[in-house]
């Protein structure tokens, strides 16, 4: 597979903080990857090293296949376009003047594009409006405007839906999924809003602590979310026998619990389990959502964390 991104064991201190902590991550070309991570869990550091604008404690990165130790890589970051934490705009300038201000400092040859930019984001009918006088939403779009100056194939919006209504939502969505659909950008979202990054992502980085927890691809992510009843019973094996009989899918989860993958009719589980000597515990639907794998996954990480701590301290004593 062809990445855009990677890291490799990538640090960042900030004298006895760590924000990044030996995060391996992969975007792949042409995916739209979901970088889900709460506050300060290190996403925003990890958009600013690959941009450019800090330098990592150690470990490396690389865009399109260069190393951002090589002399090269300003080069393949003029291909990146990207949108940190909030959209840098002139609040005097109108859209258009916004534009052609980036332009100069990208120091392209002609003002060529623009009209046609403004019309992708929506704003080609804002005239003379000042950007100061824009909406949240309006800033967004505009934001995401001056990110695609020079063409890039790369798009980094850190929490570009933060703080929107529900109309500006639905807007920033259409216009990421077109990019990525019609002129085949590659997107990395940084976002907490796991509802909204769940209609747009092709795959998914979950961080925590500055560490990868979890990478997944979409449909991995639907298949471990997928609706099931989640039955315990006081013997698994004959509950999997009375399933494999009924042409049922199913996990087993432990020596009483299993995930059923299709609609049980409970009244005939009961009778053909009570022939195998085996009593139904308990039944419930499970439909997992974005938020709570995200949930389940950081507090595993959180508990793996703490006893490889206590493990240091016991080698330590």
């Amino acid at each position: 597979m062809e990445y855009v991104l990677t890291t490799n064991a990538l640090c960042k201190n900030y004298q006895y903080f760590k924000a990044l902590n030996g995060l391996s991550m992969h975007v792949p070309k042409g995916a739209v990857y979901g970088f889900v991570g709460k506050n300060g869990a290190g996403k925003t550091t990890l958009i600013r090293l690959i941009c450019g604008l800090q330098y990592p404690t150690s470990g490396g990165y690389t865009l399109y296949g260069i190393e951002g130790t090589d002399r090269r890589i300003n080069a393949m970051r003029r291909r990146m376009g990207a949108m940190v934490e909030s959209p840098s705009v002139y609040s005097n300038m109108t859209a258009e003047e916004n534009l052609k201000e980036q332009y100069r400092i990208l120091g392209m040859p002609s003002y060529q594009g623009i009209a046609e930019l403004l019309e992708l984001v929506g704003l080609d009918h804002t005239g003379r409006k000042k950007a100061g006088n824009f909406s949240l939403g309006m800033r967004q779009r505009l934001g995401i405007a001056i990110a695609l100056s020079g063409s890039p194939d790369f798009l980094v919006l850190d929490e570009p839906v933060n703080g929107l209504d529900p109309q500006g939502i639905i807007e920033i969505r259409e216009l990421i999924l077109r990019l990525n659909r019609e002129r085949q950008i590659t997107i990395l979202i940084s976002s907490h809003m796991l509802d909204e990054l769940a209609r747009l992502a092709t795959c998914y980085g979950f961080i925590d602590h500055g560490r990868m927890v979890k990478e997944i691809s979409a449909k991995e992510l639907e298949e471990a979310c997928r609706k099931c009843m989640r039955i315990q019973v006081s013997d698994v094996r004959a509950l999997a026998r009375v399933l494999d009989g009924l042409q049922m899918e199913y996990t087993i989860l432990s020596d009483t619990t299993a995930d059923v993958f299709a609609r049980v009719k409970i009244t005939q589980l009961a009778l053909l389990l009570a022939k195998e000597n085996c009593e139904i515990l308990s039944v419930h639907e499970r439909d997992e959502s974005l938020e709570s794998f995200y949930l389940n996954l950081i507090g595993e990480s959180a508990n793996q964390t703490g006893n490889a701590s206590m493990d240091e301290r016991g080698d330590r004593l």
